[in-house]
């Protein structure tokens, strides 16, 4: 009886030890569990300056926009809509994607073509196309954040953070509005061979090596004028990976990419991907291949939709994008030397009219890719063109703006 007794008593000892083992472990669980929230939350709603140095700032979604579109108004516009696209690209000769939107709500969207001719893949909502120099306007965006949580100053001479730049007046503005007086990379390695040889493939590192060793002298003096240059968005890209200590591809997978959801979005990783996204065809559909410079980026070199650009344009529209001060410097023309309408902001193309009103924008060309992006802020519209065969019909699509706004654009055939 005595020896039951012990026995019982040792089992329920143990069984409340064990009992407590697990209360304690759920508690930790919890605990964590709360850390991690309030982390989560906390840095959510830190401002891009408040971060720690270890976080990057990232891009937040524009969620829950309003007014909801009626019915009425979506089939007006879609009538309208679809009547210019056929008037454009007639008998179904669209070879690409093509959205437009407003308040991040789609009102026509259509996907036609093949991504790859040879083995007739079809281009889908899915499809990842290479978006050209449309690629800078997000290239733009990954520095701006940057700026906006004081991890760089727009007004900082390059030299600051790449030591091999060789003009020392160049300053981080003056690359995001073409202002350096760079010459193009592309002419600079495509002539000498002394200076490049075309057999092997130029990269970001390449172009700065040569301008700091073989005395590439600049197109013009610095600050002096504007001239639209490839070169200094791919020096912008060093400066992210300088700045974020990631690759560019990394560092904007993690800033924009991933915190959009922009699931179809990516910066080519040349070497791995080269032979598996969709190649680029001349108008008669002969396929492009690729060349010396196509593992350069910053420029060029994102592939992405419609609907993932569709996320990054109203994020930018978005009251959490930059503060106020710095936002007003984005949205201001900075080629003034010849007036006139057509201008160059931050990262983005406008035309600023006598009427107030303004149109921005960025076209994009590289091989058989074009590309279009546009927003009208005024307005919450969003219209994007992809193509991977050859056609100026993709940057038609700015006549779309009268549908919304007093736009001196005309829709019919010009």
């Amino acid at each position: 009886m005595i020896l039951y007794i012990c026995v019982s008593t040792n089992l329920k000892m143990t069984l409340i030890k064990r009992a407590n083992i697990l209360q304690i472990l759920l508690l930790i669980l919890v605990a964590s569990s709360c850390k991690n929230e309030t982390k989560e939350i906390s840095e959510a709603e830190l401002k891009d300056s408040e971060l720690p140095k270890g976080i990057l700032p990232k891009m937040k979604p524009l969620e829950n926009e309003s007014p909801k579109l009626t019915t009425d108004y979506i089939a007006e516009k879609q009538k309208k809509i679809d009547s210019f696209y056929n008037k454009t690209w007639p008998n179904n000769s669209m070879n690409g994607a093509f959205l437009v939107a407003k308040n991040g709500q789609i009102l026509y969207e259509k996907y036609e073509g093949f991504a790859n001719f040879r083995d007739k893949t079809p281009i889908t909502n899915e499809t990842p196309i290479h978006i050209a120099s449309v690629s800078k306007v997000l290239t733009a965006t990954a520095i701006l954040k940057l700026v906006n949580a004081k991890r760089i100053d727009l007004d900082q001479k390059v030299t600051h953070y790449l030591k091999e730049f060789p003009y020392p007046e160049v300053t981080v503005r003056m690359l995001l509005s073409h202002r350096s007086g760079m010459r193009s990379y592309a002419y600079f390695t495509d002539r000498d061979k002394n200076v490049w040889d075309r057999h092997n493939t130029l990269t970001n590192q390449d172009i700065l090596t040569i301008m700091g060793t073989k005395n590439i002298g600049l197109e013009q003096k610095t600050g002096t004028r504007f001239a639209y240059c490839n070169t200094n968005y791919a020096m912008l890209a060093l400066i992210i990976e300088k700045v974020t200590k990631l690759s560019f591809r990394e560092a904007m997978d993690q800033m924009i990419f991933k915190p959009l959801g922009m699931t179809h979005t990516f910066v080519l990783d040349f070497d791995k991907d080269k032979k598996k996204v969709a190649p680029s065809y001349k108008g008669n559909k002969v396929e492009i291949g690729i060349d010396y410079l196509d593992k350069v980026y910053g420029d060029k070199n994102i592939y992405s939709t419609p609907r993932d650009l569709l996320k990054f344009d109203r994020a930018r529209n978005s009251p959490s994008f930059l503060e106020p001060e710095l936002l007003s410097q984005v949205y201001v023309g900075y080629s003034n030397e010849h007036p006139g309408t057509k201008n160059y902001g931050l990262g983005i193309r406008m035309v600023n009219w006598p009427n107030g009103k303004n149109f921005y924008f960025h076209n994009g060309w590289w091989h058989g890719f074009t590309s279009s992006y546009i927003t009208l802020t005024d307005e919450n519209v969003t219209i994007i063109a992809l193509s991977n065969k050859y056609t100026k019909s993709t940057y038609a699509v700015r006549k779309l703006s009268v549908l919304f706004g007093e736009y001196p654009f005309k829709v019919e055939d010009e």
